[in-house]
């Protein structure tokens, strides 16, 4: 490639020289190529359309919000990973309510066959705005799932349920078609799995950790589990920073209740857990 071109001044065309074909003249092109100052303003295609403004959709669970810049982004596709009794299908209650409260239709594909519509009332959702769908397969899941956003649906829930996961994983293929679904109908796409399982289609990964659990003692009462812990941590995030995390508590719906009169006042201890038996 050439980095210097030289001029020449002709007093006719006549006296131009031919240029042989495999001498032909190569201008430099790249980046490499432009000044210094101009270079350093360069930006890609992913990094001007991750800064570019998305329109959110509030989850009701201000640290979840905060780990994705506001809540979920609509557009795209976020997967939240836990495994068992990490408050991962608390989290999609919590996600189902907050939509459909603010008047969003909002439709659960539940593979793992775990919703408990009173259960959700109870959580703050709108049952009227709330599609239930209880696919068999990860295949029926996606399918359902694309068909529901295709149909306007402004957010879908996909919860995998518990491993093994009914039906497998799933292919790459169609967690892509998903994420273009709800690119094409500015949609927000939450996945909640105990395994990653949507791939490179994922604009956000959070992982869900358990922490430990918290008991209630009130005076000569059972020892009632009054909630769990847990941690959020962002793993990915496509066109901005992963790598945050936050505390996350979860309470019991039996510490709901207020105390009888002559209970005696109610302390939070930790109990420690306990080693797992051959």
């Amino acid at each position: 490639m050439l980095h210097a071109v030289r001029t020449a001044y002709y007093d006719s065309p006549d006296e131009i020289p031919e240029i042989p074909a495999n001498e032909a003249l190569r201008v430099p092109m790249g980046p490499r190529a432009l000044p210094q100052d101009l270079r350093e303003r360069m930006r890609s295609a992913r990094e001007l359309l991750g800064k570019a403004e998305r329109e959110l959709l509030p989850t009701g669970l201000p640290v979840f919000d905060r780990l994705l810049d506001g809540g979920l982004p609509r557009g795209e596709l976020v997967e939240v990973v836990g495994g068992r009794s990490s408050g991962r299908f608390s989290l999609v209650l919590e996600v189902l309510a907050a939509a459909t409260r603010s008047g969003e239709a909002a439709a659960l594909i539940d593979l793992g066959d775990h919703l408990d519509p009173a259960r959700a009332e109870a959580a703050g959702a709108d049952l009227a705005r709330l599609l239930w769908v209880r696919p068999r397969t990860v295949e029926q899941a996606l399918a359902a799932t694309e068909m529901l956003l295709g149909a306007g649906f402004s957010l879908a829930v996909v919860d995998l349920g518990l491993p093994p996961v009914r039906g497998g994983r799933g292919i790459e293929a169609g967690w892509l078609r998903l994420a273009r679904a709800a690119a094409a109908r500015s949609a927000a796409l939450l996945v909640s799995a105990p395994y990653r399982a949507s791939g490179t289609a994922a604009a956000a990964v959070v992982e869900l950790d358990r922490g430990n659990a918290r008991w209630l003692r009130s005076g000569a009462s059972p020892v009632l589990l009054a909630g769990l812990g847990g941690r959020l941590a962002l793993e990915k995030r496509r066109g901005g920073a992963a790598g945050r995390s936050a505390e996350i508590a979860w309470r019991s719906a039996e510490c709901l209740a207020p105390p009888a009169p002559e209970a005696q006042p109610a302390r939070f201890f930790e109990r420690p857990r306990l080693a797992a038996s051959a």
